[in-house]
């Protein structure tokens, strides 16, 4: 046993057996040496006392002990849990036996006499893939215990803040801004607070950017029979249907003008004047506004009004975005990815090495819905580089496949980093409009999915 360039750093438990006690202490010492938590037995019985289904690291085993084989130790850890490694240490004449037993489920074998670096090396993978395993069931049993509100799951402390102060003021007769970036799950929380609120009437929302400002007064208000052109039966507002309950108004800060003054003038009194009458109707009404803009900066607040701003500014919730929580993303994915796999039809996809990466170094631009859509892509098979190779080994696929994944990916990127904005996106990847739209066609990517609206609209022109 060479003891040149040994690993150190890998870190976790390794359950080691070997009956000869100096070969035993010496590796257990280049083990430890190497960063690994070493529990060293001199025989199969021993070690099986100490594994668990739970046991977060690997077991090395000699093949050739007396009393219990190495092979047979595999099938009793095997019983204990199928997916604990198991790396057997075996002489030049047993290589075949080996072999087979890698066939049957053995992780990996070291032939003697064997490099320390070597060993070192196939016990930090076998580590990493039993951390893998762990962690998948953990964030499975956890994605299975959850019931809804997928954006505002998380472990993190600014999101158990969030959801505590939600629970907090979800009873009180105020009204609440959320702020919250694009995705970030602005909906979820205000329908979170009219849940947990008691309020018996409806939940109400409306997008104050989506539509004109006629149609959106409209909605808002509504009218009386011949109130205007085209008026020809009385239609109940969104503000006189949500009394009893709750009124969401998403983009606020896109409210023209005209209408911020009479929202402004329902917020005070709590009475709202149908568009063609003059007739006044009370009202029971808890409003929440949604902005991705912060109002509180006049910069950013523009020709949205400040006495409605400090008007709604009751109670503020600022939503995280999930580049602040990135250590919720492997649960979300988890979540998402089995709500995909049910809707789909497909086999639930695991968390790999290519998938943790992409969770951990992804900005995720487009927060949780960004998230929930990759996690669509990789249930369907769309995602080629979730099942990527790790380092060593060949990855899957044929060059111009490779290239085409990483193609589709980048274009992803850019459009989630820019919201779906046609213009925005083809500047930043510095390709004609034509070459763009010819590409997302191949790659079968909806603008949509991503801020755009899947029509001839929201180009950024």
């Amino acid at each position: 046993m060479s003891g040149a360039g040994v690993m150190s750093g890998a870190g976790g438990p390794v359950v080691f057996v070997d009956d000869d006690p100096d070969l035993r202490r010496a590796t257990a010492q280049m083990l430890k040496l190497a960063g690994f938590a070493v529990q060293a037995f001199e025989g199969g019985a021993a070690a099986l006392a100490a594994l668990a289904t739970d046991f977060p690291g690997p077991v090395v085993s000699d093949i050739r002990m007396p009393g219990m084989s190495g092979l047979e130790l595999f099938e009793r850890v095997r019983a204990i849990d199928p997916e604990i490694p198991v790396i057997l240490v075996t002489g030049h004449a047993d290589v075949d036996v080996a072999v087979k037993a890698v066939k049957d489920g053995v992780y990996d074998f070291i032939a003697k006499p064997f490099d320390a670096a070597r060993l070192a090396g196939t016990v930090a993978r076998a580590a990493e893939k039993r951390r893998l395993v762990l962690e998948n069931r953990r964030l499975r049993e956890a994605a299975a215990g959850v019931r809804d509100d997928g954006p505002l799951v998380g472990e993190t402390p600014a999101l158990a803040r969030l959801r505590d102060t939600i629970r907090q003021v979800a009873d009180a007769a105020v009204d609440v801004l959320v702020l919250g970036e694009t995705g970030s799950g602005k909906e979820v929380v205000a329908a979170l607070l009219h849940r947990w609120s008691g309020r018996s009437g409806n939940f109400v929302a409306l997008n104050c950017g989506a539509l004109p400002e006629t149609v959106l007064e409209s909605e808002l208000f509504g009218h009386e029979a011949g109130a205007f052109t085209g008026a020809a039966k009385r239609r109940v507002g969104r503000i006189e249907h949500a009394s009893g309950g709750t009124l969401f108004l998403d983009e606020i800060e896109s409210c023209p003008p005209a209408i911020q003054v009479k929202l402004l003038r329902v917020l005070e009194t709590r009475e709202v004047e149908p568009l063609g009458t003059n007739e006044r109707r009370r009202l029971d009404l808890r409003v929440v506004a949604a902005t991705k803009v912060d109002l509180g900066d006049p910069a950013a607040r523009g020709d949205f009004r400040a006495d409605l701003y400090y008007r709604l500014n009751v109670v503020t919730l600022r939503i995280p975005p999930l580049r602040e929580r990135k250590a919720d993303a492997p649960l979300l994915f988890a979540l998402f990815a089995r709500r995909a796999a049910e809707r789909f039809g497909r086999p639930v996809p695991a968390l790999t090495p290519a998938i943790r990466q992409h969770l951990e170094r992804h900005d995720w631009p487009g927060n949780v819905r960004e998230l929930m859509h990759y996690a669509d892509r990789v249930a369907l098979g769309l995602e080629a580089d979730a099942g990527a190779a790790t380092v060593g080994e060949e990855p899957a696929g044929t060059l111009p496949e490779l290239v085409d994944r990483f193609e589709a990916g980048v274009i992803r990127e850019a459009l989630a980093r820019h919201q779906g904005d046609v213009r925005a996106t083809v500047e930043a990847l510095g390709v004609p409009r034509k070459t763009f739209y010819d590409k997302l066609k191949r790659h079968g990517i909806v603008r949509a999915e991503y801020g755009g609206d899947g029509g001839g609209g929201g180009d950024g022109e």
